[in-house]
């Protein structure tokens, strides 16, 4: 088998810690809460699904030095809007790939046709091989700055042995699932398998991401809808390097350590749900929900911002309430504001 983690017997042989099990308890409580919270407040899950989905688009091409103005990335998520240069064809391709797997996930069985479908849509407006494995060998390499090669990460499966590991990837998956594995095992252990394989030449991250928000949808853990999966993995970027990393190493030789990417994954989905909660309940509380809004969304900018930035992700918030909140943060010392009037900016001081 050219696809290792999901093996019968690699399955059977992982052990798991007491902080494990309480992981994925944890994880079954949310998925158990999720329907309720989305009956209780239909009206707010709306503007959430239109937060994530911009910040997905966002967050996933940006993982990968893809990036455009906020205001083009809304455009092209929220309005009919043709992509003005090769960044916005990607972002607009992402886009395309992201809805169809909200939309249509239930019906979307992994499959080689599925990932190359998902594939050829996010290249749809990009000049490339979109929808085609790699047709040569790959590696998974960190550059320094100025983009020289500072080291090889991992070496990926051959491009002659793709399409067999990849039939592999599928048949296997398809046999956990069957086998009523857990999902929070099965799942995050084919996407490791689908990075270590490296299938194609261009956008191995990017479709990753989007086979994990499927997976998942079709696991009944459906945050992905309402919470950027890929704004969360962008915010702890050095982590998920670093679990790859740590979990691809001896994979070729089937002894490679799933340890360090489960506890990655299950700690961005629980974050995921936790962040899920937090906002519909301050949405629906009154005293002081608005206020929690703009601190959660102040809090998840890593970057200098404006009040505009935080006024089009807090849906229902006024302007001057979120002034007025801004400077209650600066008042506190979490904030900085540089510049006057329209062109002001706003720096967090504890990044």
């Amino acid at each position: 088998m050219l696809s290792k983690s999901l093996v019968p017997k690699y399955l059977d042989a992982i052990r798991y810690s007491g902080q494990q099990v309480s992981s994925l308890k944890r994880l079954g409580e949310f998925r158990g809460r999720q329907d309720l919270f989305r009956q209780q407040a239909p009206e707010i899950l709306a503007s959430l699904r239109q937060i994530a989905a911009i910040e997905s688009a966002e967050s996933s091409n940006r993982i990968e030095g893809v990036t455009a103005p906020r205001e083009r990335v809304e455009a092209l998520m929220l309005r009919p809007t043709a992509p003005a240069n090769r960044s916005e064809q990607e972002i607009a391709g992402y886009r395309d790939a992201l809805n169809l797997i909200h939309e249509s996930a239930s019906e979307m069985t992994l499959s080689i046709n599925v990932i190359l479908q998902l594939h050829t849509m996010m290249n749809r407006f990009v000049h490339g091989d979109g929808g085609h494995w790699k047709m040569a060998d790959n590696e998974i390499v960190e550059r320094n700055p100025d983009g020289s090669l500072r080291r090889v990460r991992f070496r990926a499966v051959t491009a002659v042995a793709t399409p067999q590991a990849m039939n592999d990837l599928v048949e296997l998956y398809a046999q956990a699932t069957a086998d009523e594995r857990e999902p929070l095992v099965v799942i995050p252990l084919a996407i490791l398998d689908f990075l270590c394989i490296h299938p194609f030449t261009d956008g191995n991250g990017r479709i990753g991401r989007l086979l994990t928000l499927l997976l998942l949808y079709q696991a009944d853990l459906a945050v992905g809808r309402y919470i950027s999966l890929e704004r969360v993995i962008e915010e702890s970027k050095e982590t998920y390097y670093e679990a790859l990393e740590a979990s691809s190493r001896g994979w070729h030789e089937d002894s490679h350590d799933p340890h360090p990417w489960l506890n990655y994954f299950w700690g961005v989905v629980t974050a995921a749900y936790k962040e899920f909660e937090l906002r519909v309940s301050a949405l629906k509380d009154a005293p002081g929900a608005k206020t929690v809004i703009v601190e959660a969304a102040v809090r998840r900018r890593v970057k200098a911002f404006a009040i505009s930035d935080i006024e089009a992700e807090c849906s229902g918030v006024s302007r001057d309430m979120v002034r007025h909140v801004l400077r209650q943060m600066k008042a506190r010392g979490e904030l900085e504001a540089r510049g006057r009037g329209r062109g002001a900016k706003w720096i967090r001081l504890d990044t």
